[in-house]
């Protein structure tokens, strides 16, 4: 169910910041949950601060939580926006518009409505695919961007098809997210414990995130079929977005661009990616972090953020 069709205007339940459990001390009397309407949806963000905005974009499969360890750092210097992807979270689960520009549309006309013409923007794992082509697509609105954890479809060379066990628990879901709804769908429905358990275990190297995190995100992925079926719908837009990219690589980016990885995860293949496609790249590998950078180096990743955005807070 769409928040939409719901008639709710003021965020609820579990997906809201009155509804997250285990926030950092303080949370909801700085940050607040709110519907905004951009463009053809209504996107759940989570906002607080009155400094330079800075979009913070998530990553699969989790929501707008998975910032909650920065925002409290990041909101003493920026108004913070954690949004929640297209057919992800609270927002709007519509059956199209996943491929990169439509969904970098949607951050745009987030930001309008909120009344932001020019913004830094961080976007993680498939948030950093959509960071990618707001700051391609519309590059006079992005003053910095920092991105991590990601390959971009036809521009990141693709794995071969045979990988060690490790990387193919890490990266099998990139093709199977793609797969129509009456197949992966139907196989994870009822065993969503069993598929996002796994994929967040892979991914997190040897660190897992709390149970409680797991539980959280499972459960919310697990409470409506529209949730799931939104989960996988960027993937299933590979093609056309890969198509864009292939244009957007003749358009070099040429605002700064801090690129991350995980020390047990991507490195500096996020940076090796984003020098495909940009001029001034800065890449840093997050030590003790896998691919779940925010919450599993909170603090390693502020401290890169905080020195990259520094030129952008004082202005």
């Amino acid at each position: 169910m769409s928040s939409s069709s719901t008639g709710l205007t003021t965020p609820q339940g579990p997906g809201s910041v009155l509804g997250a459990p285990n926030l950092p001390a303080g949370f909801s009397e700085t940050f607040t949950s709110r519907y905004v309407d951009a463009g053809d949806v209504r996107l759940h963000a989570v906002t607080g601060g009155d400094g330079p905005p800075l979009l913070l974009i998530h990553g699969w499969p989790e929501t707008w939580y998975a910032w909650r360890m920065l925002m409290p750092t990041l909101v003493r210097d920026f108004q913070v926006i954690a949004v929640d992807q297209r057919g992800i979270g609270l927002s709007d689960k519509p059956s199209d518009g996943y491929d990169s520009a439509t969904l970098a549309g949607d951050m745009v006309a987030l930001m309008d409505a909120l009344g932001h013409q020019r913004f830094a923007l961080y976007g993680t794992d498939t948030g950093m695919l959509i960071a990618y082509a707001v700051a391609a697509d519309h590059p006079e609105r992005v003053v910095r961007l920092a991105v991590s954890e990601a390959p971009l479809p036809g521009i990141t060379p693709s794995p071969p098809l045979f990988l060690p066990p490790p990387l193919n628990a890490r990266l099998w879901h990139l093709t199977f997210n793609q797969l129509p709804g009456d197949v992966n769908e139907r196989l994870v429905r009822g065993r969503e414990d069993v598929f996002f358990g796994a994929e967040f275990a892979a991914s997190a190297g040897t660190t897992k995130l709390p149970d409680d995190a797991v539980r959280y995100y499972i459960d919310t992925l697990a409470a409506d079929p529209e949730a799931l079926r939104g989960s996988f719908e960027l993937y299933r837009a590979f093609g056309p977005t890969s198509a864009q990219n292939a244009q957007r690589m003749t358009r070099r980016l040429t605002m700064p661009v801090l690129a991350m990885g995980g020390s047990e995860s991507g490195m500096e293949t996020t940076g090796a990616t984003m020098k495909l496609v940009a001029d001034d790249v800065q890449t840093v590998v997050l030590s003790g972090s896998a691919h779940w950078v925010a919450e599993q180096a909170p603090g390693e990743l502020l401290a890169a953020l905080t020195t990259f955005l520094a030129p952008y807070r004082r202005q």
